[in-house]
């Protein structure tokens, strides 16, 4: 056997030996919870399991599952295999793509953020408002660690510019912004992107000890304690929703969509 192409960094963590099957819930019901598109981001630091969340959610959703990972431009892939730490600024054009990949999939935005992916073609919307990609079942799981607001703020689809090493949001100037909106533009985007964030919270002792059990994973302790000092806790933000780390996905499933019936 030939040398192994080394792993490129990046922050997908999927431990497939996690079954969902035992989660009591309707795995044919997200016509029932979502009466228009939903973009739902799977976040939190490496090591919480967001790859394994997110591909279980979006099964139990019978909605489409991305990983935000593979949809980071090449210079971003290049700059982590050298072992570079990201910049704001190398993380903004990424963040957009994830948002406007998940505008194209759901048909509410240009989707720009899709191009070249090598995606299926997409369909027109049907008369309700239905899209055709997804069954008609409107909208998508992405997992994305979104550890700063700002990350998110891009997610949510407000406009965003980079400045240096930051990524700051500004509101928009004027109602001709298409797919450009604030929170409480509903009124002036009515075919807006709801987008709903799942934190993954978990003490870094746990984490720590869940990444050491996960052969061939690239995190050490160093990189987790970087990920949590970046980290701004998204409770108190809209459409936010917190499970812990030591709950079973089945039951993090469960927990999640209990909660969106609630919205």
């Amino acid at each position: 056997m030939g040398p192994q192409t080394p792993t490129v960094p990046s922050e997908r963590d999927t431990n497939t030996d996690i079954d969902v099957d035992d989660a009591n819930i309707d795995l044919n019901n997200s016509e029932a919870i979502f009466n228009e598109p939903a973009f739902i981001v799977v976040m939190g630091v490496s090591g919480t399991g967001k790859s394994t969340l997110g591909t279980s959610l979006a099964a139990a959703l019978g909605l489409p599952y991305i990983d935000g990972d593979d949809l980071h431009p090449q210079s971003n892939v290049d700059k982590m295999a050298r072992g570079e730490p990201l910049s704001d600024a190398d993380r903004a054009p990424w963040l957009r793509r994830i948002r406007g990949t998940a505008e194209e999939i759901t048909g509410t935005g240009t989707g720009a953020g899709a191009a070249g992916l090598n995606a299926p073609e997409l369909k027109p919307m049907t008369q309700d408002g239905k899209n055709k990609n997804t069954g008609g079942k409107n909208g998508v799981v992405v997992a994305c660690s979104a550890l700063r607001k700002v990350y998110r703020d891009v997610l949510r689809g407000k406009p965003a510019i980079a400045t240096g090493t930051e990524t700051q949001t500004e509101p928009a100037t004027n109602g001709n912004d298409a797919g450009h909106h604030t929170d409480t533009d509903a009124n002036v985007w009515p075919n807006a992107l709801r987008t709903y964030f799942i934190f993954i919270d978990g003490a870094r002792d746990v984490l720590l000890q869940r990444m050491e059990h996960r052969s061939g994973h690239f995190m050490k302790a160093n990189m987790l304690d970087s990920q949590l000092a970046l980290l701004e806790h998204p409770e108190g933000e809209e459409d936010v929703f917190v499970v812990s780390v030591n709950d079973t996905t089945a039951e993090q499933v469960e927990q999640v969509v209990a909660w969106l019936k609630t919205l």
